[in-house]
C-alpha cells in the first residue's frame, strides 16, 4: 500500500499532550484537570513515552519534579515550552501517514472547530514542536481544515467519519462530498469512506467528531455508543446511527463486529446545568493498553468490560474524566498518539 493513515493500534513512540495554563478556559478547574492529566501520564509512561507541550518554563520545571516524585522515569517524559490556546491535542496535533514505507506527519489547519474558539497558537503548535526538534520524521503542512477527532482509520484504506463534521461548511466551504473524498484519498490513500449521517452528543463543540461516537478497535471491529433510554433526547439519533453501523460492510462484504458501549447517566455542568458530553467511545489505544474514560457512573464497569472484550491482550485502564467533560471533551480528545519512528531520541 503506497499511502495510509496509520491506525491508532499501530506501534507508538509516545502520546502527545498539551498542558493547560492558568489563563486558559481551565482556570476554574486547573487543579482537577492537572490531576487527571497526571494520572494519564503515569498510566501511559508504564508503556511508552509522553510528549507534553507546556505554557512556560515554570510549568516545565514543576512538572519535571512532579513526575519524578510520582515515579515516572525521566526518559519517558519530554517537556517542551510551547504555549497553546487549549488542551485538545487530538485536534491540533499531527496526523501520521505512512507513505511508501516512510513515516510523515501531516499538519492540518485548526480553526477551533469552525471558528468557535481562539485557535491561533494551537494552529502553530506542531510547527513550533518541529522547530524544537521533537519530531524525528518530516512534517508536511496541509492547507485544509481537519481535526484528528474527526477521523477513524482501519489502517487499510477505509475511513469512518461523520457528515456533520467533514461536510460542515464551517470547515472547508466549497468542498462537497466528492471533493472531500478526493483529498482523503490524496492525503491518506483512503479508497473507502464510511459516512455516518446520524449521531451527536449534547455539549459537544466539534460538530459530531466520530471519536465521541464510534471507533475502530481493529479492522473488523467497531465500538460505538448506544443509548438504551428511549426518553433521552439522544435516543433517536443514536438509534439511527446504530442502524447505519449495522448496515456497513467490510471490504470483503462481511458486516463489522459491533461492540455497543453503555450509556452513562446524564452529566450536567454544576454551574449552569447544561448537559455534558460523557461518552465511553473516547478511549485511547496505546502500546499494550487502552485508557478508558469513566464518570463515576454505574455504567463505568460495563464499559470497561465491553472494551476488555474488544481488546484482548491489552490492559484496560480507567481514567476519571468527570473534570474533562466540563470543557466538553474527554480522554481521547486530550491526546494524540505518535507512531513508532516519529519522536526524536533524547540526547
Amino acid at each position: 500500500m503506497a499511502k495510509r493513515l496509520l491506525p491508532e493500534w499501530h506501534p507508538q513512540d509516545a502520546v502527545q499532550l498539551t498542558w493547560p495554563g492558568p489563563e486558559s478556559d481551565w482556570a476554574p478547574l486547573l487543579e482537577r484537570i492537572e490531576a487527571t492529566l497526571e494520572a494519564m501520564v503515569v498510566a501511559i509512561a508504564r508503556y511508552q513515552a509522553v510528549l507534553i507541550s507546556v505554557p512556560d518554563t515554570a510549568t516545565r520545571t514543576h512538572l519535571a519534579g512532579r513526575f519524578a516524585s510520582l515515579g515516572v522515569p525521566e526518559e519517558r517524559v519530554t517537556l517542551v515550552v510551547a504555549p497553546a490556546d487549549d488542551t485538545w491535542a487530538r485536534d491540533h496535533g499531527p496526523l501520521a501517514v505512512e507513505d511508501n514505507g516512510e513515516l510523515r506527519l501531516h499538519d492540518y489547519v485548526f480553526t477551533g472547530w469552525g471558528g468557535k474558539f481562539p485557535a491561533a497558537r494551537d494552529n502553530t503548535l506542531t510547527r513550533r514542536l518541529l522547530d524544537a526538534g521533537v519530531y524525528a520524521c518530516p512534517v508536511s503542512e496541509r492547507g485544509l481544515v481537519l481535526e484528528g477527532g474527526a477521523l477513524e482509520s482501519d489502517g487499510a484504506a477505509t475511513l469512518l467519519t461523520t457528515e456533520a463534521c467533514l461536510l460542515n461548511p464551517n470547515r472547508n466551504p466549497g468542498l462537497d462530498r466528492a471533493a472531500v473524498e478526493a483529498w482523503l484519498h490524496e492525503d491518506f490513500g483512503v479508497t473507502r469512506v464510511l459516512w455516518l449521517a446520524h449521531g451527536h452528543l449534547e455539549g459537544d463543540d466539534t460538530d459530531s467528531h466520530v471519536d465521541t461516537l464510534a471507533r475502530f478497535c481493529d479492522p473488523a471491529t467497531v465500538a460505538y455508543v448506544r443509548c438504551d433510554d428511549e426518553s433521552d433526547p439522544h435516543y433517536p439519533a443514536l438509534a439511527a446511527m446504530e442502524a447505519e453501523l449495522k448496515a456497513l460492510r467490510r471490504r470483503d462484504g462481511e458486516p463489522y463486529r459491533l461492540v455497543p458501549l453503555p450509556w452513562p447517566s446524564p452529566c450536567f455542568d454544576p454551574v449552569d446545568g447544561h448537559r455534558l458530553p460523557a461518552t465511553y467511545a473516547n478511549f485511547l489505544i496505546i502500546n499494550g493498553a487502552v485508557l478508558v474514560p469513566t464518570y463515576g457512573d454505574a455504567a463505568d464497569t460495563r464499559a470497561l468490560t465491553a472494551l476488555a472484550g474488544a481488546f484482548p491482550g491489552r490492559d484496560i485502564i480507567p481514567i476519571d474524566c468527570l473534570s474533562v467533560i466540563r470543557q466538553h471533551g474527554s480522554l481521547h480528545c486530550l491526546t494524540m498518539q505518535l507512531p513508532q519512528g516519529s519522536l526524536a531520541s533524547r540526547a
